[in-house]
């Protein structure tokens, strides 16, 4: 008797278990630091290589195969044109250009350093950051920031793609 009911306290378990999907999050890091003794504003992104391949497949119409052995010629180029799409920062109330410094990958995530030159003080910092939100609607966006030794953090989602700071 005491053995029935373990076995159907197990079946049961095992299927409350199986009737739950594995759910996937979807999210990227990105850091943000000024350097005044460098002159610039270092960034730098962490996004799943799975997640990014699929977006990247998607908008340039062929396989990139990001950190495998099979990763095309100029994978690099289209990552640097994504995010310089995708991320934007406004420095006192201006635009600037990102400068892509390259990639490395750790385990299954794309790290990706991009800097702005610039040798001000900052008054306002803008970010726009919509990194993989055409694709995955579930998607955030962690940003922290360390600007003017004051540290923040925004969560940006598709429909929150920018914050906004005052100095």
């Amino acid at each position: 008797m005491k053995n029935n009911k373990i076995l159907v306290l197990s079946f049961l378990f095992l299927v409350l278990l199986s009737s739950f999907g594995v759910h996937k999050f979807y999210v990227s890091v990105t850091q943000i630091d000024y350097v005044p003794s460098k002159k610039r504003v270092e960034i730098t992104s962490r996004i799943f290589i799975d997640d990014f391949n699929k977006v990247l497949e998607k908008k340039y119409n062929k396989k990139i195969y990001l950190g495998s052995n099979r990763q095309i010629e100029g994978a690099t180029k289209l990552v640097e044109s994504y995010l310089k799409e995708k991320i934007r920062v406004s420095i006192n109330q201006k635009t600037y250009d990102l400068q892509f410094l390259g990639t490395e990958i750790d385990n299954d995530v794309l790290i990706c350093y991009l800097k702005v030159s610039f040798s001000e003080k900052i008054t306002t910092f803008g970010i726009e950051n919509s990194v993989l939100t055409e694709m995955f609607r579930e998607q955030q966006n962690l940003v922290h920031t360390n600007i003017n030794d004051e540290k923040s953090s925004f969560l940006l989602t598709n429909s929150e793609t920018t914050a906004f700071q005052e100095f």
